[in-house]
């Protein structure tokens, strides 16, 4: 992430930008595993701190955020495009499955409360829907797993449903994206084969960090 901000300017030590310390639990607590709590922990607690000092603006980086190519062009519209709209949510970065006709200016686009965004990896809130995000998180982190409300998910799932719940809060995508999910083995969900095996793992590594330059 070090490098990744300093391709755009940016550093640690930059006014604005502060690390947050991953969380891991140790049990998953209903989750659908341990990686997933520690994600959705970490949004709430940064999004937690954001509400206590009433922040009007967040972005939330996930380290394994890659930023594309042409960031620093496009960057500049797409902030532009944000302060002439009224938002609630930002993705910057997203897994959509399926393809969604989104209203906008062709800088941002607009999806509607019941599209579904994936991945939390490029994600921001403002205004009032961050206190609103704590508190809604907060009852997901109550609730029993499986509870028809909304129990223990992944974050990005979380995110759907306050979403929905919160139908008048306007969400919009980046078009395209602004950064992508670096390769790397994942915190999150169960490991796949070639990360479990000893040896291959870090032949895996490489060819990762190969990946990762284009």
């Amino acid at each position: 992430m070090a490098e990744q901000l300093n391709d755009i300017g940016f550093s640690f030590d930059s006014p604005g930008v502060e690390l947050f310390k991953a969380m891991r639990p140790e049990l998953s607590e209903g989750f659908p595993s341990v990686g997933a709590r520690g994600c959705f922990l970490s949004h709430l607690g940064v999004l937690r701190d954001a509400c206590n000092r009433r922040f009007e603006r967040i972005l939330i980086l996930e380290d394994d955020l890659n930023f594309v190519p042409d960031f620093r062009v496009r960057m500049g519209e797409v902030t532009a495009a944000l302060e002439r709209a009224d938002w609630s949510i930002f993705y910057g970065g997203y897994v959509l499955k399926s393809p969604l006709k989104m209203d906008g200016d062709g800088i941002v686009g607009r999806v509607k409360p019941s599209d579904l965004v994936y991945s939390t990896h490029f994600v921001g809130f403002r205004g009032t829907a961050i206190c609103d995000a704590v508190n809604f998180l907060e009852e997901v982190l109550s609730r029993a797993p499986g509870d028809p409300r909304g129990g223990p998910m992944h974050v990005d799932g979380a995110y759907n449903h306050f979403r929905r719940q919160f139908a008048s809060r306007i969400t919009l995508l980046a078009v395209s994206q602004l950064g992508y999910q670096r390769s790397s083995r994942t915190d999150i969900h169960a490991l796949r084969w070639f990360d479990r095996v000893p040896g291959l793992r870090s032949v895996v590594s490489l060819l990762r960090r190969l990946r990762n330059k284009r």
